[in-house]
């Protein structure tokens, strides 16, 4: 169904390949997985089988891909759409309509399908991703689950026989990720269509593949699951612990695991898990009755919450629920419609922007906002000078998040990953007081997350407040001291990491699913020593 035959790209002529020698072939109705660190060219190596790339972004390829029989260099990704369905990272920003029935049948408007088969093919895709109940919604009023659905039936009206999607489910709660991925698995079972699928989270993701392709430096393996995860740089943390513990054959499922981990269990029983961390700083921040209010709609209610300095907060719960909402009242920018807030002795809303930003940092989900120099390494030097540091400490900050970034490119050239790891360390330069972080792991592998937690830990020790929002379960178990989880724009569990997590059904990180008071692959390496 694709095959790639000796297949390199390269997006100028003095740029390094992002990959060469790719050979590998996918067959029908296959899922297949791609992994590799952050900026390894997943993206492009999915462009490249719809024909975005190169024939909308440029560069230089060689080799041939063959998708469906057909031979994309000579193919416009117009002339494909009737043979692969594209989902890019952000959803919403594909979206030409106002509603999800028209957003459905766009596609197949543009092909010029006739009124009869588009509304047969509407109601076959709104039967198979369960979307009957939002037929008519208008798509801004939509959770992040449901329009990541909307986009895969809208990639599919046109009857492709191929899906590719990008980070389908790294801005997802567990819940709607699960949703999303049993849509995909019954598109792969039961329609047989192919799926490429490029994924950081892939704790998430792996039990569903049939295969995997890894992307690392420069080079491209294909192969069953858990034969690429068995050596590949980014691994899940049930692979991880499954490594070192030599468990043959490698699980890659929390089933598969559970089944071989009587013995380090029956070690465990002998060892008690690290406690809660103890944070004695002064009261960073006190906010009481935070309220936001949208039209028709409140995100935030009513909602008392209090920090101390040193505190490493982590904000759960699932899309839609007001932690966005929360952060930026927090910060100061927000819409609040009620409530006070202190934040070291004062409101950051009642600030000038240039006060604001020296007493509350905030990354938002969309870290391009941030970003403003014509290159990275301009970038740094201008952060560098505002925050009055040395020279090259944003620099400095960035590689330890992630290696290997081109400084002479624009910010928007690079990968969502490397782009929030670039708005992280600008704002992590800066260093103030409190630091609020909305879904800082988007796109990040897991190397990089660990760095980012490091990194974190350092500046809770140094006195700073750290508040993140987010659906990572597994960062949290590194990150965090003190988990809170809010449902309808309250606070519904508020205590200790461990505590809160380890109870949590939706929210356990994948160790405490195997080996119950433990957190990370880190916990138990240290306690079995």
């Amino acid at each position: 169904m694709i095959t790639f035959a000796d297949v390199a790209f390269r997006y100028h002529e003095l740029a390094p390949p992002v990959f060469s020698a790719a050979s590998f072939t996918i067959e029908e109705g296959e899922l297949c997985l791609i992994v590799g660190p952050t900026g390894s060219g997943k993206s492009t190596l999915l462009g490249c089988v719809n024909g975005l790339v190169p024939h909308f972004t440029g560069g230089i390829a060689s080799g041939s891909v063959t998708v469906g029989g057909r031979d994309i260099s000579r193919a416009r990704p117009s002339e494909l759409a009737d043979l692969v369905g594209y989902v890019p990272q952000d959803p919403l920003s594909s979206f030409v309509t106002d509603e999800v029935e028209l957003e459905l049948a766009y596609t197949m408007e543009q092909l010029a399908l006739s009124d009869t088969t588009m509304r047969k093919r509407v109601t076959e895709i709104v039967d198979l991703l369960s979307l009957s109940e939002l037929r008519t919604r208008a798509l801004a009023t939509l959770s992040a689950g449901q329009r990541q659905r909307v986009a895969i039936g809208a990639a599919l009206t046109a009857g492709p026989r191929i899906l590719v999607l990008d980070e389908p489910t790294s801005a997802l709660d567990p819940g709607a990720a699960e949703e999303v991925l049993s849509a995909l698995h019954r598109l792969v079972h039961d329609l047989g269509i192919t799926v490429l699928l490029a994924e950081h989270r892939l704790e998430r993701v792996v039990q569903y593949a049939d295969s995997a392709l890894l992307l690392q430096n420069r080079t491209v393996t294909h192969g069953p699951v858990a034969d690429i995860l068995a050596t590949s740089p980014v691994a899940p943390p049930v692979v991880r612990l499954g490594r070192e513990q030599g468990w043959q054959p490698l699980p890659i499922s929390i089933r598969s695991a559970r089944r071989v981990a009587a013995d380090v269990r029956a070690q465990l029983d002998h060892a008690t898990p690290p406690g809660d961390d103890v944070i004695h700083g002064d009261t960073a921040l006190d906010a009481a009755g935070i309220t936001v209010d949208y039209p028709g709609v409140r995100a935030v209610n009513n909602l008392s919450f209090s920090a101390r300095r040193g505190e490493r907060v982590a904000i759960m719960g699932r899309n839609g629920c007001g932690k966005s909402s929360l952060l930026w009242a927090l910060q100061g920018t927000g819409a609040r419609s009620a409530g006070s807030l202190d934040v070291a002795g004062a409101d950051p809303a009642t600030l000038k922007p240039p006060q604001r930003r020296t007493l509350a940092g905030l990354v938002p989900s969309e870290p391009g906002d941030l970003l403003y120099a014509e290159t990275v390494e301009r970038e740094c030097v201008n952060t560098d000078r505002a925050a009055d540091v040395p020279a090259g400490t944003c620099r400095k900050i960035l590689e330890d998040l992630i290696e290997e970034v081109d400084v002479s490119v624009h910010p928007r050239d690079l990968s969502e990953g490397q782009r929030l790891a670039l708005a992280l360390a600008v704002t992590l330069t800066a260093a103030p007081p409190l630091l609020l972080l909305d879904e800082p792991t988007r796109g990040l592998d897991y190397p990089a997350k660990a760095a980012l937690a490091r990194r974190l830990h350092d500046l809770a020790d140094a006195g700073h407040l750290l508040i993140v929002t987010t659906h990572d379960v597994e960062f949290v178990a590194e990150f965090a001291s003190r988990v809170a989880i809010m449902s309808d724009g309250e606070i519904v569990a508020d205590g200790p990491a461990r505590e809160v997590v380890a109870a949590s059904p939706m929210f356990a990180p994948q160790v405490a699913k195997i080996l119950p008071g433990w957190l990370t692959v880190e916990e138990v390496r240290e306690a079995l020593r």
